[in-house]
C-alpha cells in the first residue's frame, strides 16, 4: 500500500476507483479525484501548501507534485497525464493536458487546457502556455499549436490507457 502520511493537521483525501502503487508517497493537503492512478516511486508532497488533482489523472512513475510555502499551490485539472520522471512546482496544469516525461513545471507557470509540454522541456515560473499548443526546450518556448480534437483524443487515449494499466495491478 502507498506511504499515506498525515503532517500539519492535514490528511491526504483519494477519490473513488484511484490505483496507488505501493511505493507511491502522498502526503499532507493532498486531494486526489476519482480513476487517477499514481504510479511507482511518485512523491505529492503537500507539506508546505496545497496540492489538488482532477478526476482521470496519471502520475507516472518518479514524478514529484510539490509546492512553495505560503506562497503556491499545485493544481491538476481534469484527463491529464503527468510522464515519468516530471516535476510539477507550485503549477496549474489544466484539463486535458499532456506533461512529457522529464519535463519541469515551475511555480506559478499555467500549462493551458490541452496544451502539450514536450518532454524534458523547462517551463520557468509564471509561464503562460497557451491552451492547445506545443511547448519545448530549456526554458520551454511556444513550438506550435496543435489540432484541438487531435490533442483531445490523444490524451484521452493516454487517459484510458493509464485506467487499463491501474486495473491491472488492482487484480492481484
Amino acid at each position: 500500500m502507498a506511504l499515506i502520511k498525515s503532517v500539519r493537521g492535514f490528511t491526504p483525501e483519494i477519490g473513488e476507483n484511484c490505483y496507488l502503487a505501493e511505493n507511491a508517497t502522498i502526503i499532507g493537503d493532498v486531494i486526489i479525484g476519482k480513476d487517477c492512478s499514481v504510479w511507482f516511486n511518485t512523491v505529492l508532497r503537500g507539506d508546505v501548501n496545497s496540492i489538488r488533482i482532477g478526476d482521470r489523472v496519471n502520475v507516472q512513475d518518479g514524478t514529484v507534485i510539490h509546492t512553495l510555502y505560503q506562497k503556491s499551490v499545485s493544481i491538476i485539472g481534469n484527463d491529464v497525464s503527468i510522464g515519468h520522471n516530471a516535476v510539477i512546482h507550485g503549477a496549474e496544469v489544466k484539463d486535458g493536458a499532456l506533461i512529457g516525461m522529464g519535463a519541469v513545471v515551475l511555480d506559478h507557470a499555467v500549462i493551458g487546457e490541452g496544451a502539450i509540454v514536450a518532454a524534458g522541456s523547462v517551463v520557468l515560473s509564471r509561464t503562460i502556455v497557451e491552451p492547445g499548443s506545443i511547448y519545448a526546450g530549456v526554458p520551454a518556448k511556444f513550438v506550435k499549436k496543435v489540432d484541438p480534437a487531435q490533442s483531445k483524443e490523444m490524451n484521452q487515449k493516454i487517459a484510458s490507457n493509464y485506467l487499463m494499466y491501474a486495473s491491472w495491478f488492482k487484480e492481484e
